[in-house]
């Protein structure tokens, strides 16, 4: 769980427990429960150096928000030196919303939500996407599937998370309309891949072979 550490930016990251023909389930047909699980694995792992390339740039808190697990099975995956969180119930809005106001709770002035499903996502985009949070109300990495990778606040609005169509194509339109809506201004990342289905899979070999 976060606590004040003497940083200004949070950085939350939602992942789940690497569990063959419970994680990354429309992906088993092309590699399995185990290769599934397996990819689970090396993009969370993936994405958490990044996020630690960012932390050695800025000072920053990061949270792995997690689900799939116990927090002593993240731990002994992970190590011990990251806060860790249960996502908690409900729809991926909820635990959104929960996890901006845990982060403002604690006294963290710039959030960002990331996931582990866009492995192009490098420390410069974290970097940018907190920079631009210095004059705008919310910052959106736009997934180019129609969703979203990457989404920061410098306060929970819930309107940005409520009614939203999760897991379709409109969820980074909706989004936008209702931050247009509150009256917030945004600003935005380069558009990135998701790795979701098979045919995403040269995105994560394209990352993983560059590496």
């Amino acid at each position: 769980m976060l606590t004040a550490d003497g940083a200004t930016d949070c950085l939350i990251i939602f992942t789940r427990y690497p569990t063959p023909g419970k994680t990354k389930t429309r992906l088993i047909p092309a590699l399995g429960e185990a290769g599934a699980a397996a990819l689970q694995r090396q993009m969370t792992e993936h994405t958490l150096g990044r996020a630690q390339v960012c932390q050695q740039q800025r000072s920053l808190a990061i949270e792995i928000c997690f689900t799939g697990a116990t927090q002593a099975a993240m731990t002994t995956w992970l190590g011990p030196q990251w806060a860790y969180q249960s996502q908690g119930t409900g729809s991926l809005g909820d635990r959104l919303e929960q996890a901006f106001h845990r982060a403002e709770k604690v006294g963290y002035s710039r959030t960002v939500v990331i996931g582990i499903d866009c492995p192009a996502l490098e420390a410069a985009h974290l970097n940018q996407a907190f920079e631009q949070l210095g004059d705008r109300d919310v910052v959106l990495g736009p997934a180019a599937d129609g969703g979203y990778y990457l989404i920061g606040l410098k306060r929970p609005v819930a309107a940005l998370f409520q009614s939203i169509a999760w897991g379709t194509e409109t969820v980074l339109n909706q989004t936008v309309a209702a931050a247009e809506a509150a009256a917030l201004s945004i600003a935005y990342l380069e558009v990135l891949k998701d790795v979701d289905y098979p045919r995403d899979l040269a995105v994560w070999e394209a990352v993983r072979d560059a590496c």
